[in-house]
């Protein structure tokens, strides 16, 4: 789909980066957003599974297996191109974790339609960050675990490497949000 009027940026890092942050930031300033993780969230219900960290974390497995690597990034294209049809010309996208979301995606909004942001900050301010969240905190161990799962199993590693802009969030929320300005303004969001 090209429409050099349609932009849309992708949010990754890793647990802990505080890509949370940045998303809330963008949709509290009205920016709509496609959420990857909603898209198991919305089949889950659709097919009657409850709604449970352990059941997600199966169905997730599940899904990719049934449907293949890119079942997700297919729904949140068709979820993306509706948002445009509607007249959205800016949105966020929440959850890009794959090399192969990645790929499908620049395929479908290529040129400077996608820009990808990594939030970025040292592992141990991550591991303390994760452990002191108050939904599903992780203890050092099972930070490190998900660190490799994701990068290992979910080929999180790509879009990370390969973003057009860094955001380096080891300091205060005025310094993300500096940053994350900077880039907006950059890339005419």
């Amino acid at each position: 789909m090209k429409d050099h009027n349609v932009k849309l940026l992708a949010i990754v890092g890793m647990a802990g980066s505080g890509k949370s942050v940045v998303i809330d930031y963008l949709t509290s300033r009205g920016t709509p957003k496609s959420y990857f993780g909603g898209m198991n969230f919305k089949e889950m219900t659709k097919r009657g599974i409850e709604i449970t960290p352990e059941n997600e974390k199966i169905f997730r497995k599940q899904i990719r297996e049934e449907e293949g690597n890119d079942w997700v990034v297919r729904q949140v294209i068709a979820e993306v191109k509706d948002l445009i049809a509607a007249g959205q010309k800016r949105i966020v996208l929440d959850g890009l974790y794959s090399w192969t979301e990645y790929k499908a995606l620049k395929k479908e909004f290529p040129g400077d339609q996608l820009t990808v942001v990594a939030v970025v900050c040292p592992r141990d301010l991550r591991y303390k960050r994760l452990a002191s969240r108050p939904v599903r905190p992780f203890d050092r161990q099972a930070a490190r675990d998900r660190d490799y799962h994701e990068i290992e199993n979910v080929e999180k590693g790509g879009p990370i490497a390969i973003a057009d802009y860094f955001i380096l969030n080891d300091g205060s929320l005025e310094n993300l949000e500096s940053q994350l300005k900077s880039i907006l303004s950059k890339i005419n969001f």
